[in-house]
Parts: C-alpha cells; structure tokens; sequence
C-alpha cells in the first residue's frame, strides 16, 4: 500500500515537471495603486480564461514561457510572459485618455424658447440611440435596390414599378445589395486598421497582406463585431478581436503545414 502511494507520488512529480503547469496567482492594479476588477485574463498558450474578482485577485493554470495577457475596457492591453512558477506579481493596468466627443454650438434664432424646445427633443433623441446601442443612418446616399416582396404587394393595387421588375429580372437588384455589403465590409475593415495599426497584427504573426482575411473571418466568427463598429467602440472590436486571434493564427500553422507537406 506505502509503495503504491509513493509510486503514485512519483508519477504526479514526473508528470509536473514533465508538463510544468501550476496554478498562479496574482492582483491586477491601476497605477496609482487602486484595485481594478473584472478583467479579462487569458492564456494564449493553453486558451484558459478567468476574470479578476472584487479584489482584484485571479488565478489561472499557466506553464513557463506561456504568454498570460489582461484586457478590460479603457485601459491598455497587458501582457506577462510566464518566466517563472511562482505567483504573478501585481499587474498594473494602464488607463487610457477618456475621449471627449466634440461638442456643436448651434446658434438660435429669435424664438428662443422654441429653438431650445428643439434643441432638447434633439438630445434626447440622440442619447435615445446612444443607450440602446442603435447605429447611425447610412452616411453615404445608396440607391435602395428593388424588393420582391414589396414589388408583389403593389401590383394588387395597381402599381407595377417596371423599372424595379426589370432591375429584379436583370439581377441588377441582387449585385447592388452584394456590392453595398461588400463596400461596407471593407468600410469597417479600414475602421478598424486605422484604429490599430499593422504592427498590432503583425506582432501577432499575421501577415500584412492577410490582415483583411483575418478581419473578415472575425466579423463571420463574432458578428457582434460589426455592431461594435457600428457604435465606434474600438474597446469591444478589440476585446472580441483577442478571442479570435489565436483561431486564426492556429489555421494559417495548419495551412503551412499542408503546404510543406505537399513539398
């Protein structure tokens, strides 16, 4: 029984040492030494996710050289190379500016009373779709291309759209919506680039060249991506953009593999 135990012992030793992966410990902080909470832990070797508690305490299973980051709206991504087992020490958080959206000066006319009645319904529309996450209007004048459903509930009364029948026969119809979606998927692939950079990416071990590719396997992977854009929050695209990064990363390994292989 004694020998058995040792020699289970000794297996679980073989197989630490064999696999290094221990569970750590560690705080994330803000600069000026203030507890942060809820951040997004991840690591990027063995995919493990945890978040700070009200403490901002965390633990997650981590081996050497593994790459920990921390990621929470509004401050700087943080990344910790594991270089050795013993817990992390605390992870200081960087905050990012807060930017201020510019503010318009609308003059008012002689009605001042009236304008300013206006001026509010104005606001509190606009605050209206801030708050329920609504997205601006097209920005860019389209023509709408022709429906069929609404072409088919008009004929009854006697409105045939002709030139709608005929851009819908045509395929006309159908190329406008592939180009308009097209055209805003490559709107919202420049967003994000100008908002990040190349290197970001790059630093990533992807390609310029594919940075597109990955971009719109992003918005097919996590289509909450795109409403993000839509809202301008660069903080979610790039929160989401984390979980997708390593899938991606893995696929082009797995490709140049199979390329060599055909070699």
């Amino acid at each position: 029984m004694v020998k058995t135990k040792g020699f289970s012992l000794l297996i679980c030793f073989i197989a630490s040492c064999l696999y290094g992966q221990k569970i750590l410990s560690g705080r994330t902080m803000s600069e000026n030494n203030r507890i942060v909470t809820s951040v997004l832990v991840i690591n990027i070797n063995n995919n493990e996710k945890t978040s700070s508690n009200s403490s901002g305490e965390f633990s997650i299973k981590a081996s050497l050289q593994d790459e920990i980051r921390f990621i929470k709206k509004g401050y700087e991504r943080t990344i910790k190379k594991i270089d050795n087992l013993d817990n992390i020490p605390d992870i200081i958080m960087t905050q990012l500016p807060v930017e201020i959206e510019e503010v318009k000066i609308i003059p008012l006319s002689g009605n001042l009373a009236k304008d300013s009645k206006m001026l509010t319904k104005v606001d509190k529309k606009e605050e209206l779709r801030k708050a329920i996450g609504l997205p601006r209007g097209p920005e860019k004048p389209r023509e709408v291309p022709a429906d069929t459903r609404n072409l088919l509930m008009a004929i009854p009364l006697g409105l045939l759209d002709v030139q709608g029948l005929y851009d819908i026969v045509s395929g006309k119809a159908r190329r406008q919506r592939r180009w308009y979606q097209y055209e805003d998927m490559q709107d919202d692939i420049a967003w994000v680039k100008t908002r990040t950079g190349e290197e970001y990416f790059v630093k990533e071990s992807i390609p310029a060249e594919r940075i597109p590719e990955f971009l719109e396997f992003s918005f097919i992977l996590k289509p909450d991506i795109r409403r993000y854009i839509k809202a301008k929050n660069i903080y979610k695209v790039m929160f989401e953009l984390e979980e997708t990064l390593p899938v991606y990363v893995e696929r082009i390994k797995e490709s140049q593999k199979k390329e060599k292989e055909k070699r």
